[in-house]
């Protein structure tokens, strides 16, 4: 993140806590990564790290392809006027809306993860008389060492085992409408060694031979997953790209060589956007508790579940540092414990950090928060859902602001210029109920009734029967308090409700009918039933 940053001037006018991405670094750094690596090779953006629609806007215009998990990153990228022919789509559990949403729009693959899903790619496509092309996500046989977290080589959720796939033989060419045409592997992430993410792409560049020889498959492309990680802690290493490219390149170069109509793909999305990012918080308070120094701030592990050390077993700080002024010549650093707001011991963003004297109304940040931060947090947990939403900024040379949201009206003064992009938490484009989609039925307001069935969609990611006023949320939906959260949640995105949590009782969650009543009444103004 640059120097020239102004952090008071962002705090002023687009509060805390606020997430800030450097776009110059972002398109730096996929332009460094690009022309490093083997010119055959595409960087495929992975959105689950990222979603913002600013943060998307600048690596596409960089030169970035898309690879999404969701319906709302799908319509994000489409919205932003990414070719169908550079996004892939990934998945263990997609929902027969996405892909029949990925057919629709004509995506260059579907990663398809089980020999069921495969059934219902082909089934989508046919209904729609189009070939849908899709890559076969492999669990390998094994895995190589040296990932912070291994995704490959034991029993997965993930993909088809290879073995599984070797079996199946010519019949994956069986298939009329969804064209197996090649493979991805993703054998693990967070990867900081070269010779890993080296052994990985030797390991599936040979299975991907392997399974054209056994399965008659044309290899149209080849996905090695990616992987390239991030250095985060203290005695940890960057990923050097130069040195990654020297034992990369050629093995790269000689599998294009012989395969020159494959197109090969690389996913990034650590990589490609965590130093990128600054968690922007606002000290509240200081204190001292039997001898240590306290300083509780307005944003926490809601938003940055990843500081708090989620996917590790030794608790480890993220860099952190006083951004708002510069220390004074005499002042001394000492250690502090950094919290956040909620009522829970775990909102500890960082342990015994060492740092100048804090006083409140500084103003700090978490370093290297350009991945995984709202997108891996639980904004939506029921300890977290009355907190307002982090903004986001965008700093740099030729960038401002990508975004602020929020989702209680005591962030509502914030300002949002008229030309702020939506976070990949909005749906950047109006649903379009498919054949066969949800119906509600004897509802008095269409709209309420139709945003309400896609939220209840969109939670509970199944197929429901027909909606009717009472329709019980619990007994007949099957919701329960997280769902619940989820649902007000959505609520408040698509139809921008200011729903106070202490108007809420048990009876509107009764039915449907008694849900859309309470909803109306927010939308109105009006006095609302209990």
């Amino acid at each position: 993140m640059s120097a020239e940053v102004d952090w008071n001037g962002i705090a002023d006018t687009y509060g805390t806590p606020t997430y800030v991405y450097d776009g110059d670094w972002l398109a730096d750094n996929l332009h460094a990564l690009r022309s490093t690596l083997h010119p055959s090779l595409e960087i495929f953006y992975s959105l689950k790290s990222n979603p913002n629609r600013g943060v998307y806007d600048v690596l596409h215009a960089a030169g970035a392809r898309a690879e999404v998990s969701s319906l709302a990153e799908l319509r994000l990228v489409l919205d932003a006027g990414t070719d169908p022919e550079n996004i892939v789509f990934l998945g263990p559990g997609k929902s027969a809306q996405e892909i029949e949403a990925c057919v629709d729009a004509g995506i260059y693959a579907v990663v398809c993860e089980s020999f069921d899903e495969l059934e219902r790619i082909d089934e989508a496509a046919r209904a729609r008389d189009v070939r849908q092309r899709v890559l076969l996500r492999v669990n390998p046989a094994l895995s190589i060492a040296g990932s912070r977290l291994t995704m490959g080589g034991k029993p997965r959720q993930f993909g088809i085992d290879e073995a599984q796939v070797l079996a199946a033989g010519r019949a994956l060419t069986d298939f009329g409408h969804a064209e197996v045409a090649g493979i991805q592997v993703y054998l693990g992430t967070r990867i900081l060694d070269t010779e890993v993410v080296v052994k990985n792409t030797a390991y599936i560049l040979d299975l991907a031979d392997r399974i054209a020889q056994a399965t008659g498959i044309p290899l149209t492309a080849v996905d090695i997953g990616g992987g390239l990680g991030a250095a985060y802690f203290e005695g940890e290493r960057e990923l050097d790209a130069i040195e990654l490219a020297k034992d990369l390149n050629p093995l790269l170069d000689r599998f294009a060589s012989a395969h020159p109509g494959t197109r090969l793909i690389m996913e990034s999305g650590r990589y490609l956007t965590a130093l990128g990012g600054t968690y922007l918080m606002r000290v509240r308070y200081t204190k001292q508790s039997m001898g240590e120094n306290f300083a509780v701030a307005d944003g926490g592990t809601h938003h940055h579940m990843a500081a708090v050390g989620i996917g590790s077993f030794v608790k480890r700080n993220f860099p952190i540092a006083l951004l708002s002024r510069l220390p004074e010549p005499a002042e001394e650093h000492g250690t502090w414990n950094i919290a956040g707001p909620l009522c829970t011991p775990n909102d500890t963003v960082a342990k015994s950090v060492a740092l100048p004297e804090l006083r409140p109304g500084d103003l700090i940040g978490v370093l290297r928060s350009g991945a995984y931060g709202p997108s891996a947090s639980p904004c939506t947990s029921s300890a977290t859902a009355t907190r307002p939403r982090s903004s986001c900024a965008m700093a740099g040379r030729t960038w401002s602001v990508a975004a602020t949201r929020s989702t209680t009206s005591s962030a509502g003064s914030r300002p949002t210029p008229s030309w702020a992009e939506p976070t990949a938490t909005a749906d950047p484009r109006p649903f379009e109920p498919r054949k066969g989609a949800v119906t509600m039925v004897n509802t008095d307001n269409a709209t309420t009734a139709d945003a309400l069935r896609n939220a209840l969609a969109e939670v509970l990611h199944k197929e429901l029967p027909e909606l009717a006023p009472g329709t019980r949320l619990f007994s007949d939906l099957a919701l329960d308090s997280t769902s619940v959260i989820e649902l007000l949640m959505e609520l408040e995105d698509t139809l921008g409700l200011q729903i106070d949590p202490d108007e809420l009782t048990p009876d509107v969650f009764e039915t449907i009918g008694s849900l859309n009543a309470y909803i109306d009444a927010c939308l109105t103004g009006e006095e609302k039933a209990s």
